[in-house]
């Protein structure tokens, strides 16, 4: 009888463990970090697909989302599918493409990014002018010429951003942690 007591006391001691365990997950997962599987060249050379990263979900309730920050987010025309990308302009701003460079438009300013993270022979933006209302972000992939972005399908609304990737954790020799980069004027 008393071993039968120790193995229901030890039973129990690892069905705890088990359950806070299981607790402590969700709730990290849930609300504060997202794995998250970067698919496609988009974001070339700075990600590759099959990265594994680590989505930051708690800063943008703490504040808003800065240019030059790596979002994940849902995709404005299928909010199932989710996409990697670099912001670029925010809200209040106008975005304008010529000639292969962006320049921001803002408060009677214009400012042209320079963009050192984009590859050495990528000046592929196209020509666009849009113009962001309040909770608007402009995005777009890293490698201009394979993204589809915000070019394409327009602002990404602040409702659908999911966090700002912070942490490239595979492969193991690529590990890196992320900050937005500084736009100096060109």
């Amino acid at each position: 009888m008393k071993k039968l007591k120790q193995i229901v006391l030890s039973a129990w001691e690892v069905l705890e463990v088990i359950f806070v365990a299981s607790i402590t997950v969700f709730v990290i997962r849930t609300f504060l970090v997202q794995p998250f599987l970067v698919s496609g060249a988009s974001m070339e050379p700075n990600f590759s697909n099959g990265n594994y990263l680590l989505v930051d979900e708690i800063t943008y309730h703490l504040r808003e989302p800065k240019r030059g920050e790596i979002i994940v987010f849902r995709y404005p025309l299928d909010k199932e599918v989710f996409f990697i990308k670099r912001i670029i302009g925010i809200p209040g701003e106008r975005v304008v493409s010529r000639n292969g460079s962006i320049q921001i438009i803002s408060d009677n300013q214009t400012i042209t990014l320079n963009e050192p993270y984009l590859p050495s022979d990528d000046s592929e933006n196209g020509n666009f002018d849009i113009t962001l209302h309040a909770n608007q972000y402009f995005a777009m992939g890293d490698n201009r010429a394979h993204s589809f972005d915000s070019r394409n399908w327009g602002a990404v609304d602040r409702e659908d951003i999911i966090g700002i990737a912070r942490i490239r954790i595979f492969p193991f020799s690529q590990f890196d942690v992320f900050e937005a980069p500084s736009y100096p004027v060109k």
